[in-house]
Order: structure tokens, then sequence, then C-alpha cells
């Protein structure tokens, strides 16, 4: 019962903070809707079942099994995951290509990364704290150019500038023709 409530009550908070963050940016939808599917079997019974309390029980499914199952769901069903956008390439271009996120996702990916570093660091969350983790994993991440460089720049100015700034700046010059 320790991992039900915990699992649920983590998933809770982090959306709470993730739809607060996003109304304040003007995605109000957006913040609504922001991971409603952690909420289903396939994605909240392995949380359950690999809830550690101090990261995303998907690291340790994949550690133990190679993949996660509600990892391949979520992702496929939440457009500010930049792993959504990935898409075939076409004749001249095999393999896996990233997509260019729409902004309004991204800006959803930003509050995203705050609200997960805020909920997992607890007391230990600073300013830098996203950005922090964003740059320890910049070289895995196959996000479409443009993507990454929005992503890291609001990141950025959030690490020099804090909340309250970052958010005038995405509602003023990021999201100003949305």
């Amino acid at each position: 019962m320790h991992n039900f409530w915990g699992h649920l009550s983590t998933i809770t908070i982090h959306k709470w903070r993730v739809m607060k963050l996003c109304f304040r940016c003007g995605l109000y939808k957006q913040g609504l809707k922001h991971d409603l599917s952690k909420y289903s079997p396939v994605e909240f019974i392995p949380g359950v079942r690999y809830f550690q309390g101090n990261r995303s029980p998907i690291n340790r499914e994949k550690e133990l099994h190679g993949y996660s199952m509600g990892w391949l769901h979520h992702k496929g069903r939440n457009p500010h995951h930049w792993e959504y956008w990935l898409d075939n390439g076409d004749e001249a271009q095999h393999g896996v290509k990233p997509v260019r996120m729409p902004v309004n996702y991204v800006v959803e990916m930003f509050c995203d990364r705050i609200a997960a570093s805020r909920t997992y660091m607890k007391e230990k969350y600073h300013d830098a704290s996203a950005y922090e983790y964003f740059m320890n994993g910049y070289d895995r991440v196959m996000m479409h150019p443009e993507t990454k460089d929005l992503l890291q720049s609001l990141l950025e100015y959030h690490r020099d500038h804090g909340l309250d700034e970052t958010i005038a700046y995405i509602r003023k010059d990021i999201l100003k023709n949305k």
C-alpha cells in the first residue's frame, strides 16, 4: 500500500505543479490534460510496482527489463515529450528523425521539467536543477535542433532569472503569437 499511495501522491503533485505552471503561461487546456495517461492501468500499475519516491519508476522498470511498457504508452500519447515527435525518415533519410515540436508543447515540456525537478529533488531543488538535468543527458536526446535550442534557452533563462521572470518572458516573447 505504501507504493500505491506514494506513486499516486507523486504523480498527482507533479500533475498539479505542471498544471499551475501551464496556467501561468496561458496554456489552460494543456495544463488540464497534462499526463492524464499516468492514471491509466498500463502506466499506473508499473508506476506502483517500481515506485521509489526519488525518481521515476520508469527508470527502475527499464533497469530490470530493458524497457518500460508504461513509458512506451506515455510518450506516444503526450506531445510534450520530445520522443512523441520522432518519425521514420523518408527514402533518402533512413532511420528515425526528430520533428520540430510546436512551441506550445515545448513550453509544456519546460513546465514538466521544472515540476519534475521540484517533485523528485524536493528540498535539494534550485533554479538550475532542470537545466543541469537536461545538460546531463544532452548528447543522448534526439530532438529537432530548433526544439532543443528553444528548450535549452528556456531552461537557461530560468536558471539565470528565476521562475517569475521566465514565465513573463514565455508569455510576452515565446507565446505572443499563439
